[in-house]
């Protein structure tokens, strides 16, 4: 009977032992962001040991990360009736419940995971923390606090530290972040993660090279570590964004790193929905386009697969294709789900649509796609600096509408890197599109307004001040033609302060005539004699056969 006790005893020592190992390869498969291999093991361990609830909080926080929250919420509820840890489970739910902006209902969860725990078991508090730090909709406060709670009983816990900066960092407090990195690199070498995110802080903050140097510091100590290279692969498209003649070459670096990530993954469609989504920053769109359609392959139904082969359809002149994927998309993703950059492929995807053979646009289906890009533009207002390339092109067609159109969201943004240069453009559409015969008055003033912010933001832009002189002509009121007087005053202040390099160019010499005239014209109508002699003398100047000018200078001289 002794030795039958011992027996057992040790029986359920090696089985324990092994529970234990089996999780620590899950948990490591996770961290390593290899979901499939860490679902694989997690699943293993439901069916043989379906009594441990970590067996499924485990899994189930693997299905939240792939974005898969009715698996999750299966899972979870399942682990709530597992003997030992089965309370976990409420923190998974209490994090889908932040994830809906149900407050009230995660901290109702959250108390349920907590309540029963021992005084010196940190664990429940450190998965709250997490799910403060990893929900869609983050309180990174509440997280910092769970974690000194935890720190409190624990001070050298590494996990802590690590879940910490996590925190810390979200809550836009680097220095600290910094810290609590560090700590838990300190407490645990074997804890690389920690380096990770301490590179990623560096990336952030645009120092890139310490950035590097961390990361090569990771593969040293590991080569095998798959994060490390797609920080890298981010890394250097950051950084190449940043130095723009390094452009093509750290996007080259980024990736290579990139694949090198996706080699050390299972290539799970996880990790091959991070990899398109890196392609489309690095518009790699053939790229995006092949990868795509490899995750079909995997699961046909999910929305995600469909918004990849839209962009890239789009961008590789697919349009049809692209309608369709896109549109299907919508269809089937939960609208929560939808970002900016899916109404601006579907707006340009309805103006490709709109195009006629003839190069012009259908009108009602280009005007569709106009709302879709304003909706982009509402949701996230940096996609109104994508839009420059499109309105230029539109505008060089002499489609000047449809041009208007799209510049008119585009200055949606005044912190966009193309504002000057949309506003300009918006006040030159507006202006070559004007018919006095149909279009409406409001149409100059608009015209107008575009040009008074090119000259508010760079007074020294002297077309802005011709077209804003050309477009208050063109209104042809008292106050209008006021405007328009000191606007060609100004015009040719600035055209002089140039030089004769200047006045010299053909274009300029004709612009300078046309301001001079209306200038002349105006002093000598309003019995403004001196000026008007002086305006129409240097008229006469650079173009001495001006019939106009003679006779005018021959009046008031009489």
């Amino acid at each position: 009977m002794k030795n039958a006790k011992v027996l057992s005893l040790l029986l359920s020592v090696i089985t324990t032992a092994a529970f234990a190992q089996d999780l620590s390869q899950a948990k490591k498969a996770i961290d390593a962001e290899q979901y499939d291999k860490a679902k694989k093991i997690l699943k293993g361990l439901v069916q043989s040991s379906p009594d441990n609830g970590k067996n499924f909080f485990y899994l189930g926080d693997v299905y939240l990360r792939e974005g898969k929250t009715d698996s999750a919420v299966v899972i979870f509820n399942k682990g709530l009736a597992a003997k030992d840890k089965g309370t976990l489970n409420y923190i998974g739910l209490g994090q889908i419940d932040l994830d809906s902006k149900k407050v009230a209902a995660a901290q109702a969860n959250f108390d349920k995971a907590a309540a029963n725990i021992k005084k010196k078991d940190v664990e429940e508090l450190l998965l709250i923390a997490k799910a403060y730090n990893n929900s869609e909709n983050p309180d990174y406060k509440k997280a910092i606090e769970v974690t000194n709670k935890a720190l409190l009983i624990e001070d050298k816990n590494p996990v802590a530290f690590l879940t910490l900066g996590d925190a810390q960092f979200g809550d836009k407090n680097a220095g600290e972040a910094f810290r609590a990195y560090e700590t838990a690199y300190d407490f645990d070498k074997s804890l690389l993660i920690a380096r990770v995110k301490y590179a990623a802080i560096n990336k952030s903050a645009k120092n890139f090279t310490d950035a590097v140097k961390l990361l090569n510091g990771v593969i040293t100590t590991d080569p095998n570590f798959g994060p490390a290279y797609r920080e890298l692969a981010e890394t250097y498209y950051f950084w190449g964004s940043n130095e723009p003649a390094k452009y093509d070459e750290y996007i080259k670096k980024g990736l290579q790193y990139y694949e090198k990530y996706m080699s050390l993954t299972d290539y799970s469609l996880e990790s091959r929905m991070r990899h398109a989504d890196f392609l489309i920053l690095a518009k790699d769109y053939k790229a995006l386009e092949a990868e795509a359609n490899e995750m079909k392959k995997l699961d046909k139904v999910n929305p995600r697969i469909l918004r990849y082969l839209g962009y890239a359809a789009y961008e590789n002149g697919n349009f049809a294709e692209s309608s369709k994927a896109i549109t299907e998309f919508f269809a089937k993703v939960e609208p929560k789900r939808i970002i900016a950059r899916d109404y601006l492929y579907l707006g340009l995807t309805k103006m490709a649509e709109a195009k006629k053979a003839d190069g012009t646009y259908d009108e009602k289906i280009f005007n569709e796609g106009v709302v879709e890009l304003n909706r982009a533009v509402e949701k996230d207002p940096v996609i109104a600096s994508e839009l420059n390339p499109l309105g230029q092109k539109m505008f060089k067609e002499k489609l000047y509408k449809n041009a208007t159109k799209l510049f008119e969201v585009a200055i949606k943004n005044p912190k966009s890197k193309n504002f000057f240069a949309d506003n300009f453009y918006l006040g030159y559409a507006l202006y070559f599109d004007y018919d006095p015969k149909t279009s409406p008055k409001d149409q100059l003033v608009k015209a107008d307004a575009a040009f008074s912010k090119v000259i508010e933001l760079n007074p020294a832009t002297q077309d802005a001040h011709l077209f804003k002189a050309r477009a208050n002509e063109a209104m042809d009121t008292p106050e209008s033609k006021k405007i328009a007087l000191a606007s060609y005053e100004e015009y040719v202040k600035l055209v002089n302060a140039k030089g004769d390099a200047e006045k010299a160019k053909p274009v300029v010499k004709k612009n300078l005539i046309e301001a001079y005239t209306f200038v002349g014209a105006h002093y000598a109508n309003n019995a403004e004699k001196v000026k008007a002699i002086e305006n129409l003398e240097k008229l006469l100047v650079i173009d001495p056969a001006n019939v106009y000018a003679t006779k005018t200078l021959k009046a008031l001289k009489a």
